[in-house]
């Protein structure tokens, strides 16, 4: 991929990551409009990487919150590591069953074909895309009905209740490129009677502990993937496109949390949903257009 696509991918990514709009689905129609497949091992690995780059953008932007909730003691941390862990456990119970039944409908009895393969598939994100507008057209329709349910001095902790919604909805968003991870997580945590903040804290908090394993599992299947073909890998040349997108996704989402942030918090959630359904119509248009 050339390096400017790169560049124009990862300011897409940037600019979504906070969004509860799916960061995914539009960097993966922006690469189709650019002619670019995203299902290829070394752009699946980019696709990861990018997200790894904002997700450090996050770990930036948050950290002085979470050092002021989840470590500002050891108490306040077992109890997030406890709620964390369940949670990404709860991903991988509900992700491994789902990622296996989808490879297997993909594959129509042929040969192995992996969940990556969904990433250049517009006619599969346009209904996760719909899924999730529906997520959040419920979780905010119902907030902005019952405003005083959100807390304005003292925010509570996310409770198991929704540290456990939470895990399940990140592990269906896992195979599914278009079902928002943030916009589902946080709306389903809403539906459970949790406060906007904590609950966006630990959204973000959680997928940061699953990103090493998606990058680990990108990169395996890059070396695999030139190891069947016969080729010797350059782990540089590879890797290159992949660290340069990363650390311009870390730019666009620092540049990006600065004012979304504020603007996520004053804005209505069942906004993004409304969003997230325009977004699926226009996605399933380009399919049928061909694209």
């Amino acid at each position: 991929m050339h390096w400017i696509d790169v560049v124009i991918l990862a300011a897409v990514q940037g600019l979504t990551e906070l969004l509860p709009v799916s960061s995914s689905a539009h960097v993966i129609v922006t690469a189709k409009l650019l002619h670019e497949n995203m299902s290829t091992p070394a752009n699946s690995l980019l696709l990861v990487m990018l997200h790894t780059g904002t997700m450090f953008a996050v770990i930036v932007y948050f950290w002085s919150q979470w050092v002021d909730t989840f470590l500002s003691s050891w108490e306040a941390f077992y109890r997030f590591a406890r709620k964390g862990f369940v949670a990404c456990f709860l991903s991988g119970v509900v992700a491994l069953p789902l990622i296996l039944g989808v490879e297997h409908i993909l594959s129509h009895g042929n040969r192995h074909v992996p969940i990556e393969a969904l990433f250049n598939k517009l006619n599969w994100i346009a209904p996760a895309l719909a899924s999730v507008g529906i997520l959040i057209l419920w979780a905010g329709l119902r907030e902005a009905r019952n405003p005083e349910t959100q807390s304005t001095s003292a925010h509570r902790e996310v409770n198991w209740l929704q540290a456990m919604v939470m895990g399940i909805l990140q592990g269906v968003a896992i195979p599914f490129r278009g079902f928002s991870r943030s916009g589902s997580t946080i709306s389903g945590a809403l539906l459970a009677d949790g406060d906007r903040v904590p609950v966006e804290s630990f959204s973000f908090a959680i997928v940061v502990a699953i990103t090493p394993l998606a990058i680990a599992r990108e990169l395996y299947r890059l070396v695999r993937a030139d190891a069947l073909a016969g080729i010797h890998l350059d782990l540089a040349s590879a890797l290159a496109p992949s660290l340069l997108g990363m650390v311009c996704a870390f730019i666009a989402g620092l540049i990006a949390l600065k004012w979304l942030s504020r603007w996520l918090e004053q804005g209505r959630w069942y906004w993004f949903g409304i969003y997230c359904l325009a977004a699926s119509a226009v996605v399933m248009l380009l399919y049928l257009h061909g694209w």
